[in-house]
């Protein structure tokens, strides 16, 4: 295959790489966003009854209306909604195609991936970081029973389930797991209690089952050793073995660092290890490649959401006009 010429090609098929193709076909620029998983990967791979923070109007993209029935979207609607999104202004994606190289050739870049070879003036990376969960790395987390990504309560129906963490997302499993008909649910949690951070309107819930011991948490503790039947518990007073058999390692994710350095970008030295990149422009120290939406935290993935971070396409897109970006 010949290589493909584009002014710009975007890595991440989610909310924000899709603004930032949107923003390209308004300046007039080519594009290509190529995603190695499906359309808003990150989205599709939510629980399938979640429900967003923000309203749908803070959601929208490319000035196309996102229309919810409930005060706030849902993910099925938001799937719908990315769709049409990208039918609507005819996107070029690509998709379940992974980015497996990027050199710099000349002025351009060569960007090799699983089904071709493209040549881009500018790289816009809007990866997210739902892609990369923190492991426990303890014995026996390779289990089939083990899952650090969680879709729905029906099969854990009659199943002794063990929640890892205590942020929205660990809660929001702990509480649909107990009330879709698990026959015990227990949470471990590192801290000393529920993130505070934990939505306003669930944190009571949560806290009144634990205190009526419908669901049983210990604070302070971590799993040091996962067998098929059984979890081994370390807690502040005794170590614990517990019949089990699912865990749900809610733990979080993190981006993937090693692509980032791969194209020469500097990672901080700070405790989120946050990318360099210029706020003004959201440019690299990397020519002509940019950052957009949750990658730009690095570690402190809760400092950018779909919300706050939709700003940075039209920031991108505007600098390169400035710098007359345009294939040959």
């Amino acid at each position: 295959m010949s290589d493909q010429k584009t002014d710009v090609l975007i890595i991440g098929a989610g909310p924000i790489g899709l603004a930032c193709g949107i923003e390209a076909k308004r300046a007039g620029l080519s594009h290509v966003i190529i995603d190695k998983g499906c359309l808003v990967n990150s989205i599709y791979n939510y629980p399938a009854n979640m429900t967003f923070f923000s309203t749908s109007d803070r959601l929208e993209i490319g000035g196309v209306p996102f229309i919810s029935h409930n005060p706030k979207p849902t993910r099925p609607e938001a799937l719908e909604y990315y769709r049409r999104v990208a039918s609507s202004w005819e996107l070029n994606t690509r998709l379940y195609e992974s980015v497996d190289a990027v050199e710099k050739m000349g002025d351009l870049y060569q960007v090799t991936t699983s089904r071709g070879v493209f040549q881009a003036r500018a790289i816009i990376i809007a990866t997210g970081f739902y892609d990369l969960p923190y492991l426990l790395n303890v014995p026996g987390e390779d289990l089939p029973k083990v899952k650090h990504y969680y879709d729905d309560p029906h099969p854990y129906y009659d199943m002794r389930v063990a929640v890892v963490g205590a942020a929205n997302s660990s809660v929001d499993v702990a509480l649909e797991t107990f009330r879709k008909g698990a026959k015990e649910v227990t949470m471990v949690i590192r801290e000393s209690e529920i993130n505070p951070r934990v939505k306003y309107w669930v944190r009571p819930d949560i806290e009144n089952r634990i205190k009526e011991g419908s669901i049983k948490a210990y604070f302070e503790s971590s799993i040091t050793k996962i067998t098929p039947r059984t979890i081994e518990v370390k807690t502040p007073d005794q170590e614990l073995v517990l019949e089990n058999d699912f865990v749900l390692a809610m733990t979080g994710y993190q981006p993937d660092f090693s692509f980032l350095e791969s194209i020469g970008i500097a990672i901080g030295q700070d405790e989120f290890k946050t990318p360099t990149y210029n706020e003004s422009t959201m440019e690299t120290n990397v020519d002509n490649v940019y950052l957009a939406g949750v990658i730009c935290g690095g570690l402190k993935t809760n400092a950018w959401f779909i919300e706050n971070s939709r700003v940075h396409a039209e920031m991108i897109i505007d600098d390169l006009k400035k710098k007359s970006v345009v294939a040959e």
